[in-house]
């Protein structure tokens, strides 16, 4: 959805041109982060087997530090003079993936559904990086700070994956049903 994000005001240093493209890129950011945050909690409800209890515990944390993560993107809209849209309407009508997939699972099939997921994001971030550090650095370090989290988030998930060769189980998997099935092989 193409639509003039160009605020009235920003901050000082930036022109609003830029701002707007900053606040397009965050927006698309925070939609990812309140899917993120819902996936997990999904998750965290749906999961079962044997790894249970690691896996349930393990994603409360995940879960806080994506929400946090969510209302500082939000608060950097605002500060740039833009409109923060948190809306379920909103995310789903610009969101560029598909809903997460997988239902009630045994954990290690949720966890390799939820690798690609991690990965699909960590890959948006890398992206909105490049395109913040030729805008605002400080925009930049919040999505580098939140980058640095995501990445040590799939780096958990993927320690009940990883053989002791190195190798991930769900390696080959291009989808999250793929990853499920091969994961559930695993569990």
């Amino acid at each position: 959805m193409t639509r003039n994000t160009t605020p009235k005001y920003t901050v000082p240093g930036i022109e609003r041109e830029a701002a707007g493209r900053l606040i397009d890129l965050l927006r698309l950011r925070l939609h990812a982060l309140n899917d993120l945050h819902l996936t997990l909690k999904h998750v965290h409800w749906n999961v079962v087997g044997p790894h249970f209890i690691a896996v349930h515990s393990m994603l409360d944390p995940q879960v806080d530090r994506v929400r946090d993560m969510a209302d500082d993107v939000a608060e950097r809209i605002a500060a740039l003079g833009g409109v923060a849209q948190g809306t379920p309407g909103a995310l789903v009508a610009e969101r560029t993936w598909d809903d997460y997939s997988i239902g009630r699972a045994d954990a290690i099939a949720h966890l390799g559904a939820l690798d690609l997921v991690y990965t699909g994001v960590i890959e948006d971030v890398r992206a909105a990086i490049k395109v913040a550090g030729d805008i605002d650095a400080a925009t930049e370090d919040l999505l580098i700070e939140q980058l640095r989290d995501l990445e040590q988030f799939q780096w958990f998930v993927r320690a009940h994956l990883e053989n002791s060769g190195g190798a991930l189980a769900t390696g080959q998997a291009r989808t999250e049903e793929e990853a499920a099935a091969e994961g559930a092989e695993l569990g």
